[in-house]
């Protein structure tokens, strides 16, 4: 990989208690993955998933700022029949 294309890393502490520190090394050994390794891993997971609850969260006030501007909703009829098609052989499309 050309040098100038691949991506930069930052050092960066974490303190650690005795205890978490302990379990994070076995673990490590456990897994046959070193401690970074795991760190990487579980930061990595957790920022994916909060960027995504983050988004979610913004698309849910849109929505909600649309609703309240137009009104417009799906009638709850609408979308039990369409929740009860998914999966059988008569699947609905999606009301709008």
């Amino acid at each position: 990989m050309d040098p100038e294309t691949m991506p930069k890393t930052i050092n960066t502490g974490v303190k650690l208690d005795e205890t978490l520190h302990a379990r994070l090394k076995a673990l490590s050994t456990l897994k046959d993955r070193t401690p970074h390794w795991l760190m990487r891993t579980a930061i990595e997971e957790y920022v994916e998933r909060e960027e995504a609850a983050a988004q979610e969260r913004q698309e849910d006030m849109e929505r909600w700022q649309r609703y309240q501007l137009t009104g417009h909703a799906i009638p709850h009829d609408q979308a039990t029949v369409w929740l009860d098609s998914i999966g059988s052989d008569n699947e609905q499309p999606c009301p709008r």
